[in-house]
């Protein structure tokens, strides 16, 4: 069975109540409508209703495939922020908050801080800078988390390593420049979101230009430092380093250069690059020469389930990103 119908089959048994703040977007309702009406999500549609009812009869959609939150009506609304402003640790006030929620965005993430939602789904009219404020402002980091992070999640065809064809990769997408304590930040939030999704023993490589001090430079001293860091937060968890990536991923080359015992070397299922410019070109040379899909990228850190989608994902992609993340939301319980 390939992967995403593995992943599928996961969101039929579950399905996670997703909510769409870009309703009214025509590539957005369709992924919704189509992954709500085959049982893999409970989509539910913020914005103003009376405008998401025209679209979705306009569109020849069944309107009781979704779950429709009015942000005009002040009864629902208030409870919402009242059980928001109950929560420990809040940022914003009521207030504040009732401002904010004109937004729907900010809406559809305040449901889901108190549970009304499983999984907030949004970057299309929202740039990617939209999403991660408002989902640091309003559902927070994980503790012991320091950076918001993403993971993107590789189908590459011939590729035989220690999970077949698949490969996770991270960060791709979002941090730009990890300072060390960084960088174990989204090695850890990668073990456990592979281990949420797949439920893979997670085997996590930190890459780089060296492999075990074969080669010298700060480049080389912050990655290493991560290892560091994360195996001191997170001893439970198989992350070692500094490997270069082929001694991460292929068993002969690991032999040659890891004078060592190591759980990931030559077997990693997971490979965390040290900044945003080597995580951008890798996954462009993995989907260009290596032909692979690429599913994500997953954001990761936060306390829930948040999704931000490339704005020219088309349809197809959409659904798949967006059952991927109401079966992370479910494994979260």
């Amino acid at each position: 069975m390939e992967l995403l119908e593995q992943i599928y089959e996961k969101a039929k048994l579950h399905p996670q109540k997703v909510a769409f703040p870009e309703a009214l977007n025509e590539k957005m309702m369709q992924a919704a409508y189509e992954t709500g009406k085959d049982g893999y999500i409970i989509p539910v549609l913020v914005g103003c209703a009376e405008e998401i009812k025209k679209a979705i009869a306009k569109r020849g959609y069944e309107e009781q495939v979704f779950e429709i939150v009015d942000i005009e009506e002040p009864e629902y609304k208030n409870k919402v922020i009242k059980k928001y402003v109950a929560l420990p640790h809040t940022i914003l006030k009521e207030k504040a908050l009732n401002r904010r929620m004109a937004n729907p965005l900010y809406y559809a993430m305040v449901m889901q801080a108190v549970d009304e939602v499983d999984v907030t789904f949004a970057g299309i009219d929202n740039t990617t800078g939209d999403v991660l404020l408002a989902g640091q402002m309003i559902i927070g980091l994980k503790p012991g988390i320091s950076t918001i992070s993403s993971i993107g999640l590789c189908d590459i065809p011939g590729f035989e390593g220690s999970e077949g064809s698949l490969l996770a990769v991270g960060d791709s997408a979002v941090c730009t420049n990890p300072n060390a304590e960084q960088l174990a930040s989204i090695a850890i939030s990668a073990c456990d979101t592979v281990q949420s999704l797949l439920s893979w023993e997670p085997r996590c490589a930190m890459v780089c230009y060296s492999t075990l001090g074969s080669g010298q430079g700060e480049l080389i001293d912050k990655v290493v430092e991560a290892v560091k860091i994360a195996n001191e937060q997170r001893p439970d968890l198989a992350i070692d380093g500094e490997f270069q990536f082929d001694a991460a991923i292929s068993p002969a080359i690991a032999k040659k250069k890891v004078n060592r015992e190591s759980k990931v070397a030559g077997k990693a299922n997971i490979v965390i690059w040290p900044d945003l410019n080597v995580g951008n070109v890798g996954v462009k040379l993995i989907q260009q020469f290596g032909h692979a899909d690429a599913y994500g990228p997953m954001l990761q850190g936060f306390n829930k389930v948040v999704c931000d989608c490339s704005r020219s994902a088309p349809v197809t992609e959409l659904k798949g990103n967006i059952v991927i993340s109401a079966v992370r939301a479910a494994a979260g319980k």
